[in-house]
């Protein structure tokens, strides 16, 4: 056991973990690989701002893998655009997606589009193996929003609605049937169709990877202290059942107790709640105090999260990621915007007028991706430094009275550009703050150390000699430091 006093003094000083992780100011850093979807309209505008003003300067991005999914190069290259987008995806195991058009008809003559541009969400989710999308309320410091507490939101990745066949069909009969590995078959449904117009419709919800995502949303609930809800329809909608008691077995068997341990199911007696969806559609806008967390199926989830994204101002104040599974076993996480392109705003930047974007969504997503790769190469764990550094110049700036987007500080906010250049102006500063710590602490690589004295100092700083650090541990950590003793007419950088 080492003397306290010795490594309070060393707290004070220690910036990095490793030798690696010291660079110099002058030279970016190399961010780990993530996959780029590029989408189009003003987010992508947005995002190509945001790229150039405020992580380029200061980031090596040539290992991100960049697609352009916007609907013109869809209709050209669709089929196998998809495809290098899912490998490129399982590759990197972190994705950052713009958002994309899913155009109308009105759209499609407009763009000129030749071929049905469809959107791949529901191919992306199925591909990376979905297990749930997570929407969750932003929260910044002196800037009062809907909630004043954390709104966390699961749904369901895959199945339900979104991924539906339908025929617009007449008077007849309709038989719904079922074929099993063995070939046998069983009828689903059968009926008569007497209007003259009928929507046949039929989905299914896959429920083997509802365990979990049960686990995924009650760590995570657990985790920020919030009461987790679980929502269905089961009462009238009775394939639903299942849902909610895959999700109350886990929680009984593995989570119960760490709730009832921190108080967090006092309002429903110590057990799960269940809410049906109509009724949590009232609880969401009533629970403006927030604290809480939900997950659903994916339909209900998508109508529940906008929902609290108007409580909560707007959906630009909401995350989205999709929680996967890839090949190897490890976690996959594509995060894009709780909104859309903003087809307006683009609208109105085409014909010249000054426009001011919200950048919360977006800039959560982009650096989501980054930290999640980087959680999945942990040798890239300097590159930290620099989101942190981003989110919070952005929170800084939204939170500035009369400074923020026009959507917080009304017609005398900022518009787009001078809110990126405002950015900017406190990145640089808090960069130049650690390149300066970094200078201060960092060593030339052909320095002498003492190694003598530094054993010296091990030995009597060593009390217990109970091995919990090596000596090499010791004379690497005092070399990180800029404390190690330097042999007499060694140079040393500052």
């Amino acid at each position: 056991m080492f003397k306290k006093s010795f490594l309070r003094q060393l707290d004070t000083n220690l910036l990095f973990n490793c030798p690696s992780s010291l660079k110099f100011f002058s030279n970016k850093l190399k961010s780990p690989p993530i996959t780029h979807i590029k989408g189009e309209e003003y987010s992508r505008y947005a995002t190509d701002l945001y790229l150039k003003n405020w992580i380029n300067p200061f980031l090596d991005t040539s290992t991100w893998e960049e697609f352009d999914l916007s609907c013109e190069n869809r209709q050209v290259n669709n089929d196998k655009l998809l495809q290098d987008i899912i490998a490129s995806g399982k590759r990197t195991g972190a994705i950052f997606k713009e958002p994309i058009l899913t155009p109308n008809e009105a759209r499609k003559k407009e763009m000129n589009l030749k071929v049905e541009v469809l959107n791949p969400n529901a191919i992306f989710r199925e591909a990376w193996k979905g297990v749930s999308i997570s929407r969750d309320t932003i929260h910044i410091k002196g800037l009062e929003l809907g909630y004043k507490n954390r709104v966390l939101f699961d749904r369901h990745a895959v199945g339900g609605e979104y991924t539906a066949s339908w025929r617009h069909l007449g008077e007849g009969k309709l038989i719904t049937t079922f074929t099993n590995i063995k070939n046998e078959v069983k009828v689903v449904d059968q009926r008569e169709l007497k209007d003259k117009l009928n929507a046949a419709v039929v989905y299914h919800n896959p429920y083997d990877n509802i365990q979990q995502m049960a686990r995924h949303f009650f760590t995570r609930c657990l985790e920020a202290k919030v009461t987790p809800y679980v929502v269905t329809k089961k009462t009238v909608f009775k394939w639903q059942e299942p849902f909610w008691k895959i999700c109350l077995d886990i929680f009984n068997s593995e989570y119960k107790q760490a709730y009832n341990d921190l108080g967090l199911l006092k309002d429903s007696r110590g057990e799960l709640a269940h809410v049906l969806s109509d009724v949590a559609t009232m609880r969401i806008c009533r629970w403006s105090n927030g604290g809480f967390g939900m997950c659903s199926l994916n339909y209900d989830g998508d109508v529940l999260t906008d929902e609290i994204a108007q409580v909560h101002r707007s959906r630009g104040f909401l995350t989205s990621v999709l929680n996967g599974i890839n090949d190897d076993g490890t976690v996959l996480k594509e995060f894009e915007v709780s909104h859309g392109t903003n087809s307006r705003m683009w609208d109105e930047k085409l014909r010249g007028k000054e426009t001011s974007f919200n950048p919360l969504s977006l800039i959560e997503a982009l650096l989501g991706a980054i930290e999640h790769s980087v959680r999945l190469r942990p040798e890239f764990n300097v590159v930290t430094s620099l989101t942190k550094n981003v989110r919070k110049s952005v929170h800084r700036q939204m939170a500035e009275s009369g400074r923020a987007t026009r959507d917080i500080s009304g017609s005398g906010g900022l518009n787009t550009e001078e809110f990126v250049i405002e950015v900017k102006k406190k990145i640089i500063q808090l960069e130049e703050a650690i390149r300066q710590s970094r200078e201060k602490h960092m060593l030339v690589d052909n320095v002498r150390f003492n190694n003598k004295v530094l054993k010296e100092m091990f030995d009597k700083n060593n009390t217990e000699g109970d091995g919990q650090i090596s000596f090499e541990g010791f004379q690497s950590l005092m070399k990180n430091l800029g404390a190690a003793p330097v042999l007499q007419n060694s140079k040393k950088m500052f």
